[in-house]
């Protein structure tokens, strides 16, 4: 460590001279102040570092001589030691106060750095604040670069940095070289000499720094003082051009403050003459100076403006009543923002700008907007490789940036990002990728994409209000059309409900045909019927005679296919030629009718609908039939919000599906969009797609138009334009996007994009188109049925008439062949007459029949005779 140490040799002159030596050893260090001190000297003006100031301040205290230094402050009461660098534990705790900072770090050297963390400490116990303390000189370059990664990782953004110039430079160098989170960190640094740092790399950055300057580069004694020692380099040592530095005025004001303190002993005539005095340094117990108590009241009671300020000393030595500037760097650079004094702490003189004339100043650069292959949000134009910069892409977001930078007033480069990803955290290693990263690490200053607004992203970069709203959804490949089947006009109702029509028709029928047999009201009898029937041959009185005889004979006409065809009949709401004379029979009839009524208006609502609309059956409707099934698997895109949001999620559908996904094999999640699409469209139905639903409903409407959307939106949330922290773009950018929303610049770009250049047509003229007409294909059931039947009454017709024809042929045969026989003979006359194929004849004679046998034919139709 270097030490440079000022001796006074006398006062009448005031000659100076310099000492440089090296604190290797303690007793080299003894020897040397006791060299000096036995040459006469009367102040002692220098450097210490930690372990030779309390050695120098124990001979001073003990010889009565006064140490003048520029070092950095330390705790003492020792009188005969005068600081004239200010103390920053008060200033840094009201900069805290004022940040309202209760988590920080607090990086520190261990020179000059335990005194503020020693308050900070005191501080952080009584207020429950979050302290964690970094000793710099403990740690490696590699070590360093690791403490970042772990503050990123923790998202400790807020940092304490105190230690000298010169490694305070290096160490700034080294955060910038790193590409940290700049922009969501907030460094402090706890130094004098903030106009003395290098913020270069930091300013392109864009971090937000804090810290104090002592010395007032604008007044006219540092800017002439400054200008004599720029000279003073170039000319006479002929060094490198370099400013004066808060260090050099502290020790510039340490000279003042000693000529100053000897002028005004000469001027009140005190003898402080002193001779040689050897040995008293090293004597037990050390003799002390005796004049040296007068030299340091008089140091003490200097009061002067010096290049740092009003210089002025407590009855401890400490530097007091004095002014620190805090600066904060800009995106012009190091400006004022406030000031701190003992009597009004800290005061805040920050006047910010409007945002139009902050906004301004940065005109003149060309912004870099990072953006996303994704159709219909940013797409390359087909002759793109003839085209350089913006004009190479063409989409939604291409014209939304377009409009942005017009309104707002900047140039822009469209940029593609590197990864083709959106923007995640690694869990591991905590590093942002995608677009997000690009903002978060400093290369890129604006996002305009199809990018979510989540709180994981929010934390570290700043978002518009949405420019577009939506939800994640479901894609699946959309099912082939069924087509109507022969018997599509049984679909209105269930087959289960046609079945217990089946049941209910045959056990009415059943029902109705007992109740006629019991209810007495059902039975009739036959005399009126006889009394009014003209008999066929009246010719034969004894026969009349017999029937008179017998008993009237009672029917029913309910029997079993009279009530088959009776509930037939209501059924089909054609009625039929009898109806039930009973009340119970009645009741029977009016609920079959009632129930028939119900059943035919329901069937006949429905049946329109199912012949006019082609149905496309789907095999999952939701998120629940997902989650309740294995054969088809779904995915979302890797790396983006939507697997974000499954991740973190808490209701238990969801978390079942991120079960589900997070453990499938092959993977269900894709690198891209257009991936996940190929892989819906090859997998047969059996791989659905989750994504955000403008998404899906822009590729629903693409060719070759096999996708669709299906059930609601799982969540609701917002595409945002992003920029960094703290980025003088955001609000003018956010204003930008209001403006266009209002003027519903954001409706037409949607419906340009997704609607206007629709390759699948619109789905209110699809329907309407399928709505139009019946094909032959809806009704051929019907068709069908009705030559079926129409077959199968011909064929029962042919089967009753060769039954009904065997039966009469039987019976008839020998009256026929008696009647050819007799009309053979002459006497006979065929005639046609008869009741329900009953034939009436008198005195057929019974020969001659086998002799016609063509009159078997004529039985067979039918045909009876009667003799003349």
């Amino acid at each position: 460590t270097l030490t440079l140490t000022f001796f006074c040799s006398s006062i009448s002159s005031c000659d100076l001279f310099c000492l440089t030596h090296y604190s290797l050893e303690l007793t080299f260090a003894v020897s040397h102040v006791c060299s000096q001190f036995s040459k006469g000297v009367y102040a002692i003006m220098g450097l210490y570092d930690r372990r030779t100031v309390n050695m120098l301040m124990s001979f001073c205290g003990s010889l009565h001589v006064c140490f003048v230094t520029p070092s950095f402050p330390v705790q003492t009461n020792n009188q005969f030691v005068l600081q004239l660098r200010p103390q920053l534990q008060e200033p840094l705790m009201a900069l805290l106060e004022h940040f309202d900072w209760t988590r920080f770090v607090y990086m520190y050297s261990s020179d000059s750095g335990l005194s503020v963390l020693q308050r900070i400490l005191d501080t952080a116990a009584e207020q429950s604040w979050q302290v964690t303390s970094v000793n710099l000189d403990t740690l490696t370059e590699a070590a360093f670069i690791k403490l970042l990664v772990d503050l990123d990782y923790k998202k400790d953004y807020r940092i304490i940095i105190d230690c000298e110039l010169d490694r305070l430079n290096s160490i700034l160098n080294l955060i910038a070289a790193q590409k940290r989170n700049l922009k969501n960190y907030h460094y402090i640094i706890a130094n004098l000499g903030f106009m003395d740092l290098n913020f270069t790399e930091f300013q392109k950055l864009g971090a937000n720094v804090t810290g104090f300057q002592l010395m007032n580069a604008s007044d006219p004694m540092v800017e002439k003082v400054n200008q004599d020692w720029l000279e003073f380099d170039s000319k006479d040592l002929k060094l490198a051009r370099r400013r004066l530095k808060y260090t050099g005025a502290l020790t510039y004001d340490g000279v003042s403050v000693m000529a100053t303190a000897f002028q005004n002993l000469r001027k009140q005539r005190i003898d402080i003459s002193r001779r040689g005095n050897a040995g008293e340094c090293l004597a037990n117990p050390p003799a002390p100076w005796g004049q040296g108590i007068d030299i340091q009241r008089a140091l003490q009671q200097v009061r002067l403006e010096g290049l740092s300020g009003h210089v002025q000393f407590d009855e401890r030595g400490h530097r007091t009543n004095y002014t620190l500037t805090v600066m904060e760097l800009s995106h012009v650079g190091p400006r004022k923002v406030g000031y701190w004094n003992e009597n009004e702490r800290y005061v805040n003189t920050a006047v910010y700008q409007p945002v139009i004339e902050v906004f301004y100043g940065l005109q003149n650069r060309t912004y870099v907007v990072t953006t996303i292959l994704e159709a219909p949000y940013v797409m390359l134009k087909k002759n793109h490789e003839q085209l350089v910069g913006n004009d190479k892409y063409e989409g939604y977001c291409v014209e939304l940036a377009t409009e942005i930078a017009k309104h707002v007033g900047f140039a822009y480069r469209l940029e593609l990002v590197g990864d083709g990803k959106y923007g995640s955290r690694d869990p591991e290693t905590k590093i942002w990728n995608g677009m997000v990263g690009e903002l978060v690490y400093g290369k890129a200053d604006v996002a305009v994409a199809p990018l979510t607004i989540t709180l994981v992203r929010e934390e570290v970069i700043d978002f518009t209000k949405p420019f577009m709203s939506l939800g994640i959804s479901i894609m699946i490949k959309k099912p082939t059309k069924s087509k109507p089947g022969v018997f599509s006009f049984l679909d209105p109702l269930a087959y289960e409900i046609w079945m217990c029509i089946v049941f209910a028709y045959i056990g009415v029928s059943v029902v109705l045909f007992l109740v006629s047999r019991f209810s007495p009201y059902e039975w009739q009898g036959d005399d009126s019927d006889d009394e009014d029937e003209q008999p066929l041959n009246v010719m034969n009185p004894n026969q009349n005679q017999q029937k008179e005889k017998e008993t009237p004979e009672h029917t029913n006409e309910f029997g079993i296919f009279n009530s088959l065809w009776f509930s037939l009949g209501a059924f089909m709401q054609q009625g039929c030629d009898i109806s039930p004379r009973s009340l119970s029979g009645r009741i029977v009839g009016g609920v079959w009718w009632f129930f028939t009524l119900i059943i035919i208006s329901s069937y006949t609502a429905n049946l329109a609908a199912f012949l006019t609309v082609e149905r496309m059956v789907s095999p999952i409707e939701s998120a629940d039939d997902l989650a309740k099934q294995t054969e088809i698997a779904y995915g979302t895109l890797d790396g983006g919000s939507t697997k974000e949001f499954f991740r973190r999620s808490k209701i238990a559908v969801f978390e079942k599906m991120w079960s589900y996904m997070r453990s499938a094999d092959p993977s269900v999640f894709v690198k891209n969009t257009n991936e996940g699409v190929i892989r819906v469209r090859k997998s047969k139905g059996k791989y659905a797609y989750l994504l955000e639903s403008s998404m899906n409903e822009y590729i629903e409407q693409r060719k070759p138009c096999d996708t669709m959307k299906v059930g609601g939106n799982l969540d609701s949330k917002g595409y945002g334009v992003a920029t960094p922290k703290g980025s003088p773009l955001r609000i003018p950018v956010n204003l930008a996007v209001l403006k266009l929303n209002e003027q519903a610049v954001l409706d037409k770009l949607k419906n340009k994009w997704w609607y206007d250049k629709g390759e699948c047509g619109s789905k209110d003229s699809g329907r309407k188109d399928k709505t139009s007409a019946l094909s032959l294909s809806n009704v051929a059931g019907v068709f069908y049925i009705l030559i079926g039947g129409l077959g199968l009454a011909m064929l029962v017709a042919l089967v009753e008439f060769c039954y009904k024809s065997r039966i009469e042929s039987r019976r008839m045969k020998e009256l026929i062949d008696a009647a050819m026989m007799s009309t053979t003979a002459g006497g006979g006359v065929l005639g046609l007459g008869g009741e329900n194929g009953r034939v009436v004849a008198h005195d057929f004679p019974k020969t001659g029949a086998q002799g016609l046998p063509c009159m078997s034919k004529a039985a067979g139709l039918g045909l009876s005779s009667t003799g003349m």
